[in-house]
């Protein structure tokens, strides 16, 4: 991925794991990097498909994703919605590249830093949490331009803060301040502007540091299970349940709980 151009992608060695084929249990950090407000062209995400597919292929310990300058995502690149020519294959890379993010096994933070409006806060719930500072601001303002969001805002935001609110905010194309998107569940963390990537990184590596197979395995049951029927989640729960009990990592934490008791396994993540 020496090509990128709109993305710099840097890794963050976790304990024991660097050195480890591919990404090994490293935290990965993308970073957009199309100023001044990293608004989001199909160039740009084009590179970020790759980078989520990379990371499907080959998961990290955990991913977090990060705006470069001062803000995380101002949004689409507007001036792309004025022709066909460029706006299907605008909503095209919208599709295809969160898609792949929302697909990644190993746990995903968002660290939302100033703006994350229309497709950066889309961008932000495509990741499992979302850590923001004081003065960000969350926002799905695709409304005022006669428009609906476009990459999976009227489905995640319902799914984060439930239908009614949902379509209280994108009815009106509010903006809210980090506190207030943290009172709603839109973000999972509040912290000070300056520490936001810091964060990230720390409870990425707690992730990476922990039993990757079992992290993945869990948020495949959660998100899978989402997907269809209770019957069908309890179906798919079980399924992993029983095929974690071949890996290294279970074999490791049952015994470690009779020898030290709960929570001093150390995990190999395999």
């Amino acid at each position: 991925m020496d090509d990128l151009q709109f993305i710099r992608v840097e890794r963050h060695p976790v304990g024991e794991t660097g050195g480890e084929r591919g990404w090994g249990g490293d935290v990965v950090v993308v970073v957009l990097d199309r100023p001044k407000v990293n608004a989001l062209n199909a160039d740009l995400l084009r590179e970020l498909g790759q980078i989520a597919e990379a990371c499907t292929v080959d998961p990290p310990g955990a991913l977090v994703v990060t705006g470069g300058g001062r803000h995380f995502a101002a949004g689409a690149e507007i001036s792309d919605f004025t022709q066909a020519v460029t706006r299907i294959p605008l909503a095209e890379a919208f599709l295809a590249s969160f898609t792949a993010l929302a697909a990644v096994p190993c746990p995903t933070i968002a660290a939302v830093n100033g703006f994350a409006l229309g497709g950066g806060a889309e961008l932000a719930m495509c990741c499992d949490f979302r850590i923001a500072g004081e003065g960000a601001v969350l926002g799905q303002p695709e409304i005022l331009l006669g428009i609906i969001p476009g990459g999976g805002g009227t489905q995640r935001l319902a799914r984060l803060v439930g239908p009614a609110k949902a379509k209280e905010l994108i009815f009106s194309g509010a903006q809210l301040p980090a506190t207030e998107a943290l009172d709603i569940g839109w973000v999972d963390e509040v912290v000070p502007d300056d520490e936001v990537l810091a964060r990230a990184i720390e409870r990425a590596s707690i992730y990476a540091n922990g039993p990757r197979v079992a992290i993945r395995a869990a948020k495949r049951a959660i998100d899978g299970g989402l997907e269809g029927s209770l019957a069908d989640g309890i179906n798919l729960e079980y399924d992993l349940f029983v095929d974690l009990f071949d890996t290294d990592d279970a074999t490791t934490g049952v015994a470690s709980f009779f020898e030290h008791g709960p929570g001093r396994a150390e995990f190999t993540g395999t």
